[in-house]
């Protein structure tokens, strides 16, 4: 795996993947910036986006119908450099005419447990995670 960086402006970054997708990456807004994620939103948007490509892949395996699904995280980071993440609670909404709460729950809970490689080095770096999971019928 390799990502190339590019400075574009003052701490404005292009990010390009191996495919030649781009990812724009920025300070804050307060400390100058604010036309791309920071790196740890892009660090903390990597964490429900790695674990909803396994609950989609273990759904569309159980033939669940996948109307929609909303995914959010919310993160504490500790107060002194570095600043990293100490805690998350990621909350996932499922829209689904045939698929059942326990479904929902059975997948997130592979994905936290076996599948998900970014979880996995959140909680090796000592963040703690909790998982909320909702049904739209």
């Amino acid at each position: 795996m390799k990502i190339e960086i590019k400075k574009k402006g003052n701490y404005l970054l292009e990010a390009t993947n191996e495919s030649g997708l781009k990812l724009i990456l920025d300070n804050s807004a307060d400390h100058g910036g604010g036309n791309g994620f920071s790196p740890m939103e892009a660090m903390l948007a990597s964490l429900p986006a790695c674990s909803a490509m396994d609950v989609i892949s273990i759904l569309e395996k159980k033939r669940k119908t996948i109307t929609n699904l909303d995914i959010e995280v919310i993160a504490e980071r500790s107060e002194e450099h570095p600043k990293v993440f100490t805690s998350a609670k990621i909350i996932f909404k499922l829209e689904s005419p045939d698929a059942r709460l326990e479904d929902l729950e059975r997948s997130v809970e592979l994905s936290k447990e076996k599948y998900c490689s970014v979880s996995t080095m959140f909680k090796a770096a000592g963040c703690e995670l909790e998982y909320e999971c909702i049904l739209i019928d």
